[in-house]
């Protein structure tokens, strides 16, 4: 696996590590999560279910949408 070095601000890189801690894990894996979701081309972990099924509300409703207006052609 490539090794890749970076240099970061001193304010980045104490938020850098903050984040990490919160999340329990090291600052590799969570930049490597970082970049992978922004390079990776997939969905994020849980995105459905937390984003795409977590609508906790009423039902939603479409209303009528009327009858689809006649153009002319160009």
């Amino acid at each position: 696996m490539p090794q890749l070095y970076l240099y970061l601000p001193e304010s980045i890189s104490k938020a850098l590590k903050e984040r990490a801690r919160a999340r329990g894990m090291t600052i590799s894996r969570y930049l490597a999560e970082l970049v992978q979701r922004q390079l990776g081309g997939d969905w994020p972990p849980d995105f459905f279910e937390e984003v795409v099924g977590g609508w906790k509300g009423e039902p939603l409703d479409r209303p009528p949408q009327g009858e689809l207006e006649a153009r002319e052609n160009l």
